[in-house]
């Protein structure tokens, strides 16, 4: 039987999607093309967030190179690179009147600079409007490729994220064309070209993780300089994805939060909840 099946949902994990408070937001993103990764990765904030007028946006298209077996993001053979597209964005950022803007994109391996030279069009793009006061960009890994995390970098993004998403050793099971040190690397480039910008990453709990492991990559995470950190719930969007293994108490998540803060970690967010780009600019405040 499917894992995800056989463990009954806790109380504290009774968050709803209210598709009402999102269609004001929906109909602006769906008037000017714009994708976020809020609606493509089925996240349980969505209402919360959409109902505050708060979005995640997914440039790049909405098909990624890759197939990790936790995320909801279509896989496939993606479109042709959309140039306007940083224009578009920085319209919907202007009409919800957003002050601090969060970017991704899937992972577009196809391309030559992996979508480096739109990430930097889309920060430049934005920093133009007077109202927004912070452009974060949450990164693939560019193949660790450091003169494409220099692209981005030198947009001068406000805060920079790579998500390690799980432990090492769940790396071959659900993100096979992912590679640990690699993501590592990328956030070690960033703090290398540029010290004075924060890094983010983040990891989900649930997928079959040790505490010992988790320790570990909290670890790793210090020794490349990483100053936020965010540990949520994994919640299977559908049963055909990689089955939730343990559901974490709230209490669990409020461990880890003081352990990161005891290891150096600037902020931590800890909770069932808690997604990357979650309030985000939280880590700012």
């Amino acid at each position: 039987m499917n894992g995800t099946l056989s463990l009954r949902k806790p109380f504290w994990l009774n968050k709803k999607i209210d598709f009402a408070l999102c269609r004001e937001v929906k109909s602006l993103l769906r008037g000017l093309g714009v994708n976020t990764i809020c609606e493509e990765a089925r996240c349980p904030n969505l209402s919360q967030c959409f109902s505050k007028k708060i979005v995640t946006f997914m440039i790049l298209g909405n098909i990624c190179t890759r197939d990790c077996r936790f995320c909801n993001v279509r896989k496939g053979k993606p479109k042709e690179v959309d140039y306007s597209e940083p224009v578009r964005v920085a319209e919907a950022v202007k009409r919800l009147n957003l002050k601090y803007v969060v970017i991704t994109s899937p992972t577009r391996d196809d391309l030559p600079d992996g979508g480096a030279s739109i990430f930097s069009l889309t920060v430049k793009e934005i920093k133009c409007l007077d109202s927004v006061q912070g452009v974060e960009v949450l990164i693939p890994d560019f193949m660790a490729q450091p003169e494409l995390v220099r692209k981005v970098i030198e947009a001068s993004p406000t805060v920079v994220v790579h998500n390690l998403e799980t432990v090492p050793s769940l790396y071959s099971i659900i993100r096979s064309r992912a590679n640990y040190q690699r993501c590592l690397k990328v956030l070690q480039l960033v703090k290398e070209i540029n010290p004075s910008i924060p890094t983010k990453s983040g990891i989900m709990l649930g997928l079959g993780e040790e505490k010992r492991e988790v320790r570990e990559v909290l670890q790793d995470l210090r020794e490349v300089g990483c100053d936020f950190l965010t540990i949520g719930q994994y919640l299977p969007p559908s049963n055909v994805h990689y089955p939730v293994k343990r559901y974490v108490p709230p209490e669990e998540f409020a461990f880890w939060e003081e352990i990161g803060l005891k290891m150096g970690f600037k902020r931590v967010l800890s909770s069932p909840y808690v997604r990357s780009s979650y309030w985000a600019q939280r880590f700012l405040d």
